[in-house]
Parts: structure tokens; sequence; C-alpha cells
């Protein structure tokens, strides 16, 4: 495989196409970030941090990822995230 930027969307472009197919709506305050392989895959994938810290800017309320990266959002500080 060869390295590449940009892959976080993945899962983001597959909840899209899976929303418009089933009429389905997505929480309008929902985050999400990972690779997604063909088989349905979530893999992780870096800039957590300041991923997590973004969506709480914007005031998102929950960040769907993968599992893997749980590491990455434990090292960031609980006073940044907190609700």
């Amino acid at each position: 495989a060869t390295p590449k930027d940009g892959p976080s969307a993945g899962i983001t472009m597959l909840s899209a196409l899976a929303s418009a197919f089933t009429g389905r709506k997505i929480k309008p305050y929902l985050a999400m970030t990972g690779e997604i392989t063909l088989r349905g895959q979530v893999l992780p994938v870096g800039g957590i941090k300041e991923k997590v810290l973004a969506a709480k800017r914007a005031g998102l309320k929950e960040i769907i990822m993968c599992w893997q990266n749980e590491k990455d959002v434990e090292e960031i500080n609980h006073q940044y995230i907190k609700g």
C-alpha cells in the first residue's frame, strides 16, 4: 500500500451515501473520522487530537472513530473535551 493523505473522510462519505440511499438522516451533532476498507472495517487515522478539539469547538456532541484511536483520545487533557 502507498501512504496517502486524506483518507480520513472514508467513513463520512460512506455514511453520506448510506443516508442518501436509505433516506435516514445522520445526526447533525455527529462527527466521524476514519479510513474504511472495502469490507467495511474502519481503520485508525492520524491527527485525532486536532480533530477532536475541532469537533468540540464546532459544538459537535459525538464522534465516531476506530477503536484503535482510543489511545490518542486518552492523551487529550480532559478539561478540553468535557461537556
